[in-house]
């Protein structure tokens, strides 16, 4: 099941979030996105539409976004291993199931800047920084 609120915002304005972009552009093909979020949930309707347009925009293929709609109770698919307490959470690993970067619903800036910005970081100096 797909989450409706991750579908593209077409307002969206990737030249707006060029950095955000370059950096998810770079990594398409090698790190994966596990999305937990409710379409009920309005921080969900909020966040997930903007990051669904910045992985749009970045061409990272369907095959690395992994949706995991929860329900009302917050309970879904990798909910206790991965420690999903809030939605939505975007926790961005490697192919070998490293975690490299973890957005939860609180942060101070959108979950596409928020993330790219930990990418970076770990692609400069290999640590993770969740």
């Amino acid at each position: 099941m797909e989450l409706e609120t991750l579908r593209p915002n077409p307002a969206w304005d990737a030249a707006s979030y060029e950095d955000a972009v370059d950096v998810l552009t770079t990594h398409r093909d090698d790190l994966v996105y596990r999305v937990w979020g409710g379409d009920w949930c309005k921080d969900c309707r909020a966040l997930l539409p903007d990051f669904g347009a910045a992985l749009d925009a970045a061409d990272v293929p369907d095959d690395r976004i992994d949706h995991r709609p929860v329900d009302q109770e917050k309970e879904g698919p990798g909910v206790e291993a991965y420690g999903v307490e809030y939605i939505p959470t975007i926790v961005v690993e490697t192919e070998d199931g490293t975690v490299i970067a973890r957005f939860v619903e609180e942060e101070d800036r959108p979950p596409a800047v928020y993330l790219a910005e930990r990418i970076e970081a770990w692609s400069e100096s290999g640590e993770a920084s969740v």
